[in-house]
């Protein structure tokens, strides 16, 4: 039975899990930085999710199926989630640094399909794969290792989750203080650096503290401004979601309780939807079988 948003919300574990993932974005970030930025910001995700899931229900019978700059226009506009200008920058960007590339024999048709490079299927194989292990610490289930076990699940779980995330409004708007970073370019890179390096052991009644923050480093770790970096800070900390130990200095960060709350609770939306997938598609798989 898979979790719901509330019962992962409420579960005084989740934290752990979502600290996990962090850390495996971390990883992917190291592994891959400019595929990895394509996470970071709330509506780059959106626009992943979602051509990478059109790509996955191309139907050969229906040639208007697919990746292509019409269908994602189309999905992506109708949820306000970015302009059709924006959307096709985003796939020449995906394009010209080969994240995907023309379907074989379609590169003179219209309409043009796109499919993503051997690179962005790793990815986003490692992406679900992290969201199902970080599953798996709440209740010590096999998810991770079963999805590793059976890739041809992917065709069946990604297009769900995408269309899931995109269509439910608590997913695709995050809440206020959320949407403050998970709305600017690499704030997602942001808020999974001091996630995964929060104290949960040691903490205030109000704030975890996240420790050393250099913004000069941190900015050129995530191929940011650190001026974008440092007023994004600052409208975080005039809100209350972050702030410094040591002012006027401003060396030793925490994050609000508050936030960390909302962050998770949001968390939680998506969670329940990779879990809801995985088992409509193993229980599919298993039909099948039988």
């Amino acid at each position: 039975m898979a979790f719901t948003a509330e019962q992962l919300a409420g579960n005084c574990s989740f934290l752990l899990s979502i600290r996990f993932l962090a850390a495996q974005m971390r990883g992917m970030f190291d592994a891959g930085p400019r595929l990895a930025r394509l996470l970071a910001s709330h509506q780059r995700w959106l626009l992943t999710q979602t051509a990478y899931a059109l790509n996955l229900e191309y139907d050969p019978s229906d040639p208007t199926s697919g990746f292509t700059a019409v269908r994602l226009t189309a999905r992506i506009t109708a949820h306000k989630v970015a302009s059709r200008n924006t959307v096709l920058a985003f796939i020449e960007e995906l394009f010209t640094y080969r994240f995907i590339v023309h379907t074989p024999g379609d590169e003179r048709r219209r309409p043009r399909h796109f499919e993503p490079a051997d690179v962005s299927h790793q990815a986003m194989f490692a992406w679900i794969l992290g969201n199902l292990g970080a599953l798996d610490l709440l209740d010590g289930g096999q998810r991770a290792a079963f999805f590793q076990a059976n890739p041809t699940l992917m065709r069946l779980v990604q297009p769900r989750i995408a269309r899931h995330c995109l269509e439910d409004a608590a997913w695709r708007e995050p809440p206020e203080q959320v949407a403050l970073f998970l709305w600017t370019e690499a704030g997602g890179l942001v808020v999974d650096n001091f996630i995964a390096r929060m104290d949960i052991e040691h903490t205030e009644a109000e704030r975890y503290s996240v420790g050393r923050v250099e913004t000069r480093a941190l900015a050129a770790d995530f191929m940011m401004s650190r001026t974008h970096l440092q007023r994004l800070l600052a409208k975080a900390a005039q809100r209350g979601c972050v702030g410094w130990d040591d002012e006027p200095r401003k060396a030793h960060l925490w994050i609000s309780r508050k936030f960390v709350e909302e962050y998770c609770a949001w968390q939680a939306v998506k969670f329940a939807y990779v879990d809801e997938a995985f088992e409509w598609a193993k229980a599919r798989m298993d039909e099948t079988a039988g």
